[in-house]
């Protein structure tokens, strides 16, 4: 199974994706969408990286790099995480990394791909996310892909001085 299509392919994380990785990891503007408080050092991301080709029975995770294939860049990040694999389960989140690259299509196309990964090749039975109610961009998104918002977390994350409620979605594989 290839995980690609004609615009974008999802590969494994590389050690030349390390200034990719520091510079995303770093950005305060990003940190709410993964829950960070703090940065990230090179050598903490050269050591994620090395350990990234665990397998993902193993690791529990799979990040893979969103690559534009016209010209190789790559403009996000792709995970599956809390892998579950008795409870055929996984948590997916995604990052398109620049604002420039936003709103292209590129996420749609990565979720397709990696929604097909997991049901068809992994063969779980569903995936869920976990969306703060100020994100409507990435609500719409999982929502266009099937996702059901089946709880909130009311008041779970905290934003500078106010706190959001957090929409647990799922997507079940019938």
């Amino acid at each position: 199974m290839t995980l690609e299509n004609n615009r974008i392919q999802l590969r494994a994380v590389e050690p030349e994706d390390l200034e990719y990785l520091f510079h995303w990891e770093n950005d305060p503007e990003l940190w709410q969408l993964s829950n960070t408080l703090s940065p990230f050092s090179r050598y903490t991301l050269k050591k994620y990286i090395e350990s990234a080709a665990a397998d993902i029975f193993e690791a529990k995770q799979l990040r893979l790099m969103i690559e534009r294939k016209l010209d190789g860049i790559a403009i996000g990040t792709i995970d599956l995480f809390d892998y579950e694999p008795f409870h055929q389960r996984a948590g997916i989140g995604i990052l398109i990394a620049e604002k420039s690259q936003r709103k292209k299509g590129f996420a749609s196309e990565a979720l397709d791909l990696i929604i097909n990964y997991g049901f068809e090749t992994l063969g779980l039975k569903q995936l869920y996310c976990n969306i703060t109610e100020n994100n409507a961009d990435s609500l719409k998104l999982f929502i266009s892909k099937g996702f059901i918002i089946t709880g909130q977390k009311q008041s779970w994350i905290k934003s500078g001085d106010e706190w959001l409620t957090e929409y647990f979605l799922q997507l079940l594989n019938a």
